[in-house]
């Protein structure tokens, strides 16, 4: 097929000029020069080994051959036209969210359908992953990431911190829970990645001493910690962000009043292309009126 293709870069000038009949009005809507429109089409005169205009000084007229072809041409022309146009809509109306596993399950998913009935246009596809977000390959609109950011050369925007307390199943001990911090040392903990244990333990009076001899198994995802705790396995220290329904259904329940400041934030991060799209712009919005709800 591509030996049999005329030279594709002289298509759209050879079709302005047999619409219009004048290589310098095809000049003009294309924002070219006149020689660039003659040089384009006397090139696929040649490719065809046929006239494709008559010329008489400055004007021009179609052949026969001339006005067949650019009929073709032009329908070819407008239903690629029509094709990129039903991509460009789609796009418009889908909304692509890159958003960590935990955030997903346990803050997003759970509010998604009131933004879906206020947006019905707009077609969400959620993408729950803790790799980076590919915005180029996987079409990715905005993402929720949980980090100290900012991350150029993308649109970064802060809206939400967070804070870490300890939280256990009611059940653990047969409802005994523990009633001191250091209680926790010998009752064992759930770490994850992000381990802001020493830091609870140091808010508490623990010394760091004490509080590297608790054991207890680690997660790379919060979600997986909080599941966790809820079997009775241990304690967890847990993001206010995303236990509030655990403590709400009581599946979980806090332990003490001392909580410690999170080093990162939430972050809506979007490439330059996208993040003024009104789609994004509707679901940061959403976002924000969530939690202040």
């Amino acid at each position: 097929m591509a030996r049999r293709l005329p030279p594709l870069a002289a298509l759209r000038p050879f079709e302005a000029a047999a619409r219009l009949e004048s290589f310098t009005r095809a000049a003009e809507e294309l924002h070219i020069t006149h020689g660039a429109v003659s040089h384009q089409v006397r090139g696929l005169e040649e490719h065809l080994g046929t006239p494709l205009f008559t010329r008489h000084g400055k004007r021009v007229t179609l052949t026969a051959a001339g006005r067949v072809f650019g009929e073709r041409v032009r329908g070819a022309l407008q239903e690629i036209a029509q094709a990129a146009d039903a991509l460009r809509a789609r796009r418009d109306d889908r909304l692509t969210v890159s958003v960590l596993p935990s955030f997903a399950s346990r803050w997003l998913m759970p509010r998604l359908i009131r933004f879906m009935d206020a947006h019905p246009k707009i077609e969400v596809n959620v993408i729950a992953s803790t790799a980076l977000a590919d915005f180029t390959n996987d079409e990715i609109d905005v993402a929720i990431r949980f980090g100290k950011g900012p991350w150029p050369p993308h649109v970064c925007e802060e809206f939400l911190d967070d804070e870490y307390f300890p939280v256990a199943s009611p059940a653990k001990g047969r409802g005994k829970l523990p009633r001191t911090p250091r209680d926790l040392l010998r009752i064992g903990i759930i770490r994850e990645d992000r381990d802001y244990w020493a830091a609870w333990f140091e808010a508490a009076g623990i010394s760091m001493e004490e509080a590297v001899a608790a054991r207890g198994p680690t997660f790379n995802d919060s979600t997986y910690a909080l599941q966790s705790a809820a079997r009775g396995e241990g304690i967890a220290l847990a993001r206010r962000s995303i236990v509030s329904e655990d403590l709400e259904r009581g599946t979980l329940k806090r332990l003490f009043d001392i909580a410690v400041p999170s080093r990162e934030r939430y972050w809506f991060v979007s490439p330059k292309e996208t993040a003024d799209m009104p789609k994004v712009k509707a679901f940061r919005a959403w976002v924000k009126a969530e939690l202040k709800g």
